[in-house]
């Protein structure tokens, strides 16, 4: 979460795509999980209540699957390993990327024409900048113009990012790295970690000429910002340290004579030489080309991030907790492509048994996953781009034989509802007093809706009862999270989306703790309650929709 200061046309004739053979359960991490209903733990007796959102106890009428208590509890461990194993948003997305295809989910290209790839009942997903992701699902009986069930979410993590020109000179014998704060990166909590350094590296074949991105992070911590003793006095205990001269993370040591340094050509990317490395620290461009196995001079250009190293664990005397760097918002993001994956694996087998057929369904099923949310969505792959309706159109179009017709886009839209996931806060216990009476939810519950009266979120009555449905059918429990009248609220992706497209949306996320520092807690239920309650909104959206129409 980002801090604010503010007549259908005939149905498809292109054959459905053949149904991929659905593999046995295996609990090991990155394996699909079952499809089958879960009771949460309820919630321990203690003095301080959340606010449970209740849900009617009304008939099931639909035997779609849900997830049990056992199957809950196997997200955590796939979940940890995502996190400590992807640590950059290049990263993120490439594996995300790897787990939908792991499930027949198809790759498009944004550049080529999608009306002779798109069938009805294929799974598809698209990238943009290797640091956003789209995955959909296009329903066997889903004609342009009818609804999309939408989660959307974002990727991004606070974090910080190497400088364009990073070399600095060595000082006192240490090498140093230029690093920037990418949103709130580099506050307090980054004082003497484990950094690391990763992301996205453009590499030239120079046989063929062709550039092409290669993934790229070292095994091992290689920078710290170190503090100053508190024997020092009043340098040490500055709570507003520079961070531009006083958080510059040591890399390494060099106690030889220093040289000269500034010279005519330090501000020119890839120097007189106009090759890229010869402005970047030799070290570091060493330990990047042995890595990737490439010559220095194959560097066409990089983006990378210092972060945390220090492994995603469970933690608390049962293991309750999950104890990992950037949850926000890696945590919903995760949750929303598995339950994507859960509910049309679901599709599949209930249509190849017989019982409960997918063909029921009339929807395409979304997941968009962004970057930049933390810095305002406005680049080409923040939500505020025109990715996601681009997509749904293009979607559409398919089926209106190639073109996309304006009334159909605008009817998808208002058949169409979103959940713009993100993070929420959790009670913290050691400060009740800053939480909003009966608004402070708790781990290991379940999902929380974001309510706010100025328009940070995009809740009201009629998408709060929506989800409430949801959740009443899909046995889930909803929070509820509001701030304070006397503290400023966070914003989402959702209301840049929803106006965008006028489509009716709900905040609601997973709560943690620590929001925006470097390390977070979550619970260990909590990848899969996530899950949980986002499949149930795809696999009973119709519906659910069917009853506010």
């Amino acid at each position: 979460m980002t801090r604010s200061d503010s007549n259908k046309p005939g149905q498809d004739t292109n054959p459905p795509v053949p149904k991929p053979s659905i593999a046995p359960y295996n609990p090991a991490p990155g394996n699909a999980h079952p499809n089958i209903l879960l009771t949460t733990r309820a919630p321990s007796t203690a003095t301080y209540h959340p606010r449970l959102i209740p849900t009617p106890c009304l008939p099931r009428t639909n035997a779609k699957i849900t997830l049990s208590k056992t199957d809950v509890e196997s997200y955590a461990t796939p979940f940890l390993n995502f996190i400590s194993e992807n640590p950059t948003v290049f990263h993120a997305v490439a594996q995300l990327a790897k787990r939908l295809e792991s499930r027949g989910f198809i790759k498009l290209s944004a550049r080529e024409q999608w009306s002779a790839k798109i069938r009805i009942g294929g799974k598809y997903y698209v990238e943009r900048n290797g640091s956003s992701i789209i995955a959909f699902a296009v329903s066997s009986n889903y004609t342009a113009g009818n609804g999309a069930a939408v989660i959307a979410s974002h990727v991004d993590a606070i974090t910080t990012k190497v400088k364009p020109i990073p070399t600095k000179e060595t000082k006192a014998g240490y090498v140093q790295l230029g690093i920037a704060p990418y949103a709130g990166g580099l506050n307090k909590t980054w004082w003497d970690r484990d950094l690391g350094i990763g992301g996205k590296v453009l590499v030239k074949d120079q046989s063929t000429g062709k550039i092409q991105a290669k993934l790229f992070k070292l095994d091992w911590p290689i920078a710290r910002i170190p503090t100053l003793a508190p024997h020092f006095g009043a340098p040490a205990d500055d709570p507003n340290p520079n961070p531009e001269t006083q958080m510059v993370p040591i890399i390494g040591l060099d106690n030889s004579e220093p040289g000269p340094f500034i010279t005519n050509e330090s501000s020119l990317i890839g120097g007189a030489s106009h090759i890229f490395t010869s402005s970047q620290p030799p070290r570091l461009v060493k330990a990047i080309t042995n890595n990737l196995q490439i010559d220095r001079q194959d560097i066409v250009n990089w983006e990378l991030e210092v972060f945390d190293t220090q492994p995603a664990q469970l933690g608390g005397l049962d293991k309750e907790f999950i104890f990992a760097p950037r949850i926000d918002d890696k945590l919903c993001a995760y949750a929303a492509i598995e339950a994507l994956i859960a509910s049309t694996d679901a599709d599949e087998t209930t249509s190849d048994n017989g019982s409960s057929p997918a063909n029921e369904d009339s929807i395409i099923k979304i997941v968009g996953c962004f970057d930049d949310e933390e810095i305002g969505s406005l680049l080409r792959q923040g939500a505020r781009s025109n990715f996601l309706p681009d997509t749904i159109e293009r979607i559409g179009a398919t089926f209106t034989g190639g073109h996309s017709i304006p009334e159909y886009v605008s009817q998808t839209y208002a058949n169409s509802f979103m959940i713009s996931a993100d993070v929420s806060h959790a009670v913290n216990p050691n400060y009740l007093d800053v939480y909003l009476e009966n608004h402070a939810p708790r781990l290991n519950v379940g999902v929380a809706v974001q309510a706010d009266p100025n328009g940070h979120t995009t809740t009201d009555s009629v998408s709060t009862a929506f989800l409430q449905r949801v959740a009443e059918k899909c046995d889930s429990k909803l929070q509820v999270f509001q701030i304070r009248n006397d503290s400023r609220s966070g914003g989402t992706v959702g209301p840049m989306l929803s106006s965008a497209m006028g489509m009716r949306a709900i905040d609601a996320g997973l709560p943690q703790l620590s929001m925006h520092s470097i390390r977070a807690t979550c619970g260990n239920l909590d990848p899969g309650l996530g899950v949980k309650l986002f499949k149930g909104f795809f696999d009973h959206f119709q519906e659910v929709d069917s009853e506010f129409s």
